[in-house]
């Protein structure tokens, strides 16, 4: 049973930290992509309820503070624990990582993970499957979807309703690239 003071204290922290930041290519405040990101977990919860719903939807909400805000490891640990943190920290880029390695490494982090890290991971890039911005070049739209590819391929076995809905993403999504 998820319990809604945990996403309450979740979506309070991530939007204090994500304040300034707005959905790519939009005006929309970043808590609707995080608010979508919970929304997958909540639905993939209503289909097969056997993983840690609270622990799943803590990681949705806060899955891109250590990559995109200041926010530290320490203090997402101080907040929601260890296990919150390692989650978060699997599911953030290296920066200091080359582009190409560094989605090869946090993969390779989320799949050494419980499997609601890789569950979130997958409604991560569900949710971000949606008409590119406009400012995207051909190469930049296929790139990020030979990366979805990718995602669905390193985390198969994580939850099947998720991995479908990723499936299914990716082939709408090649509407918006010319081959």
């Amino acid at each position: 049973m998820w319990k809604q003071e945990i996403y309450q204290q979740a979506i309070k922290f991530a939007g204090e930290k994500h304040a300034d930041q707005k959905v790519p290519g939009s005006t929309a405040n970043y808590l609707a992509h995080l608010s979508n990101v919970c929304m997958e977990i909540l639905g993939a919860y209503k289909v097969e309820d056997s993983f840690d719903v609270n622990f799943a939807i803590q990681l949705a909400l806060l899955h891109d503070v250590m990559e995109d805000t200041p926010t530290t490891f320490e203090e997402i640990k101080e907040v929601f624990g260890k296990k919150v943190a390692l989650g978060v920290e699997a599911l953030t880029k290296n920066e200091d990582l080359p582009k190409a390695e560094a989605m090869k490494d946090s993969l390779k982090r989320i799949n050494e993970m419980e499997k609601e890290v890789g569950m979130v991971k997958l409604a991560d890039r569900i949710t971000n499957l949606q008409e590119p911005p406009t400012y995207w070049r051909n190469a930049k739209r296929m790139s990020y979807w030979q990366e979805a590819g990718k995602i669905l391929d390193s985390l198969s076995g994580k939850h099947d309703y998720l991995w479908d809905r990723l499936k299914d993403k990716i082939e709408d999504y090649a509407q918006y690239i010319k081959m």
